[in-house]
């Protein structure tokens, strides 16, 4: 999901994933298989491993069962054909929305994607309806830190932006290549990083009502149920008073 409102894409983010761990992990790992059968095991040479990684450590992965991940990768042990397929449309209150599959077979996949949307009051749109609103980026988020600091470490470390946050965290944004030298980079420094992953970042934003706000959250829920599904994102904003009406 992507990075811009607190209510909408951490928290409630955070809550699915611990009350599905199990479901995420074995999403986690179909991506790094599937990362290191098409790129090789070097996250050094392939990004999408290095993404994958980034993301499954940031989900409290251990090391040995990424490792495993990506032996079974490299060495082919699944011969399973998934490829990644990207479903764009049009969410409750005219919200943008992109859902990021790995799947191999089109046709199932599809069948999961499309009800959701139509249940949530969304319909499904074209390729590159909604895709142009949307640009692939990494985000860091820290919770507290000296912003002074923080903005030095980050910028030297090759951030292209950081943004304090009206409850004083901090969202750094770099190019999504680059985002593990600068987590790195900010660790190295002393600063608790809360998470680290490679996101969609929408270019405009759409505000959401009372009304529309626990539908789009509804059809989040729905479409990371799906197992096809690795990730969702969209460009909804809730802001704190609609959020305690819900």
């Amino acid at each position: 999901m992507a990075g811009h409102s607190k209510w909408a894409n951490i928290k409630h983010r955070k809550a699915a994933q611990d009350a599905q761990r199990g479901k995420v992990f074995t999403k986690l790992i179909r991506e790094l298989v599937t990362a290191a059968k098409i790129g090789g095991g070097d996250v050094g040479t392939n990004p999408r491993l290095r993404a994958a990684v980034d993301k499954a450590l940031s989900s409290n992965m251990t090391r040995d069962t990424i490792n495993r991940a990506i032996e079974r990768g490299v060495g082919g042990g699944d011969d399973t054909n998934m490829e990644t397929r990207v479903y764009e449309g049009y969410g409750p209150g005219g919200t943008a929305v992109m859902v990021e599959c790995l799947s191999d077979n089109a046709n199932r996949t599809i069948s999961q994607v499309r009800p959701s949307f139509t249940k949530c009051g969304g319909n499904l749109g074209t390729e590159g309806s909604v895709g142009y609103l949307f640009s692939k980026k990494g985000l860091i988020l820290i919770l507290e830190a000296d912003e002074d600091a923080l903005t030095e470490v980050a910028i030297e470390a090759g951030a292209d932006d950081i943004q304090p946050q009206d409850d004083g965290s901090f969202e750094i944004y770099t190019a999504w290549e680059d985002l593990s030298d600068v987590r790195e980079a900010i660790e190295k420094a002393g600063f608790k990083i809360e998470s680290a992953e490679v996101t969609m970042i929408p270019s405009t934003s759409v505000d959401l009502d009372a009304e529309n706000a626990p539908k789009l959250l509804r059809l989040i829920d729905m479409l990371e149920d799906c197992d096809d599904v690795q990730n969702v994102y969209h460009n909804g904003e809730i802001s704190d008073e609609v959020a305690a009406l819900l």
